[in-house]
C-alpha cells in the first residue's frame, strides 16, 4: 500500500513539472510519423517472373516473300515486275507456263509474311502472321495468302502460311476523288501459318539455368539471387554481373527444371527502381518517378517575346504626270518582357514540389524540359535524364 501511494506521489509530481507541448511540435512529429510510413509503404515486392527473362528460352523472328491472289483489281501495276515473275514460277510448278512479259493481272500482290515462333514451339503449332504489300497494290481487302515458306535467320523453314486475309481498313474511289480509312496494305491471317521444325531447346540436358534480368542492377541481382538460396537452402544461385545470375541444376537437386523454374519464379524481391526522369521534346511529355529527389536550387524564369512588324506604303503619282510608284517600308518593332518568376526549392524536394512550382509561374511543358535539362547541369537533379 505504501508503494503505491509512493508511485502516485512521484506521478503527480512529473506532471506539475512538464509543460504543455507546443502545438507545432506535435505536428512535427505526426508529419515525421507520416514520412516514415510513406518511406516504408514506398518499398515495392515484385516476383522474380516480372523483373527476369531465362538466357535461351525467347521468341524467333520469321519471315517469307509470296504472293496473294484473289483481289479486286487493287493488285500490283505492271511497273512491278517481281510480281509477275513470281507468279508465273508459280504456276511452272504447277506444271504451267507463262511469259511473264505477257501478264497483265491486277488482282495479285507480291507480300512480305513475317511472324514470331514462340519458345518451346512443337510442330503443328498455329501462328498468327502478318502479311504486307511490297508492290504498289491499293489494298489487300479480299485477297488469299498462297502458301508460303517462313524462314528463321539460319535460312530453314520453320513454318508454312497461307490463308484469307483480314484486312482492317479500306479504299474506295477513282481517281483523286479517294477515300482511305486506316492502312489496307497490311492484313493479318490468324493461325495462318504452321510449325513445320521443332525449335525449342531440352531443358534437361541443362546444367546450368541463367536468369537475365530485364534492367541490369548489382543490387537486385544480389538479391535475386540471396531469394534464390534462402529458398533451397543452399547456395545454388550466384549474381556473376549486374544482370545475370546463374543456378546450378546439379546443386539443386531439382526433380524437374519447370518445377524449379517455376519455384524461383515465384519468389518474392524487394525492387528499387531507378530514379529516372524521361522527356519527350518533340510531344513536350515528362514523366518522373516519385522517387526523384532534388538538391537545393533556385529556379528564375521569364520570357521575352520580340514582335517586328513591316508595313509597305505605297505611293502612287498623280494622274497624266511623269512620277514613278514608290515604295515605302515602315518598320514596327515591339518587344514585350514578362516579370522575372522564381522558385527555390530545398533539401529533398520531390517531383510534387517542383511541378506545383512550375505550374504556378505558368510555365508550359516545353519550358519544363529546357528547365530540368539546366536543373540536371547543375547538379540540382539526382536521377537519370533520359531524352527520347
Amino acid at each position: 500500500m505504501a508503494l503505491r501511494i509512493l508511485i502516485a506521489m512521484r506521478v503527480q509530481a512529473y506532471q506539475r513539472r512538464v509543460r504543455p507541448r507546443p502545438a507545432g511540435l506535435c505536428l512535427g512529429v505526426l508529419l515525421l510519423v507520416s514520412g516514415v510510413g510513406f518511406a516504408r509503404d514506398s518499398i515495392r515486392q515484385v516476383l522474380v517472373r516480372d523483373i527476369i527473362t531465362i538466357s535461351g528460352v525467347r521468341d524467333n523472328q520469321l519471315v517469307g516473300y509470296g504472293i496473294v491472289v484473289g483481289l479486286n483489281g487493287t493488285g500490283d501495276r505492271s511497273q512491278t515486275q517481281f510480281t509477275t515473275q513470281t507468279l508465273a514460277n508459280a504456276m511452272r510448278r504447277m506444271g504451267v507456263v507463262i511469259t511473264p512479259a505477257t501478264v497483265r493481272i491486277t488482282n495479285v500482290a507480291a507480300v512480305f509474311v513475317t511472324a514470331s515462333l514462340p519458345e518451346f514451339a512443337r510442330p503443328g503449332m498455329k501462328l498468327d502472321v502478318t502479311v504486307s504489300s511490297i508492290g504498289d497494290a491499293k489494298s489487300l481487302e479480299g485477297g488469299v495468302l498462297l502458301l508460303t515458306a517462313l524462314q528463321g535467320p539460319d535460312g530453314q523453314a520453320y513454318a508454312s502460311a497461307q490463308g484469307p486475309l483480314t484486312v482492317g481498313g479500306y479504299s474506295a474511289g477513282v481517281g483523286g476523288n479517294t477515300k482511305t480509312v486506316n492502312h489496307p496494305n497490311v492484313g493479318r491471317v490468324p493461325e495462318g501459318a504452321v510449325v513445320e521444325r521443332d525449335a525449342s531447346i531440352d531443358l534437361g540436358r541443362l546444367s546450368t539455368i541463367s536468369l537475365m534480368l530485364r534492367e541490369p542492377d548489382f543490387t537486385l541481382a544480389c538479391d535475386v539471387a540471396s531469394a534464390i538460396n534462402q529458398e533451397f537452402q543452399r547456395e545454388i544461385a550466384r549474381a556473376t554481373d549486374s544482370r545475370q545470375i546463374d543456378i546450378n541444376l546439379r546443386a539443386a537437386a531439382a526433380d524437374s527444371v519447370p518445377g524449379l523454374i517455376a519455384r524461383v519464379e515465384a519468389l518474392a524481391v524487394v525492387y528499387h527502381p531507378k530514379a529516372r526522369v524521361i522527356l519527350n521534346e518533340r510531344t513536350g511529355t515528362i514523366v518522373m518517378g516519385g522517387d526523384v529527389k532534388l538538391s537545393p536550387v533556385s529556379v528564375i524564369h521569364g520570357s521575352l517575346s520580340i514582335e517586328i512588324t513591316t508595313t509597305l506604303n505605297v505611293t502612287q503619282p498623280l494622274p497624266y504626270s511623269r512620277g514613278t510608284t514608290t515604295t515605302t517600308p515602315e518598320v514596327d518593332l515591339r518587344a514585350q518582357e514578362a516579370p522575372t518568376r522564381s522558385i527555390r526549392l530545398h533539401e529533398g524536394a520531390d517531383v510534387e514540389e517542383l511541378i506545383t512550382g512550375l505550374h504556378a509561374m505558368g510555365v508550359s511543358s516545353r519550358e519544363v524540359v529546357a528547365i530540368l535539362q539546366a536543373i540536371k547541369a547543375a547538379g540540382g537533379l539526382a536521377a537519370e535524364l533520359e531524352v527520347i
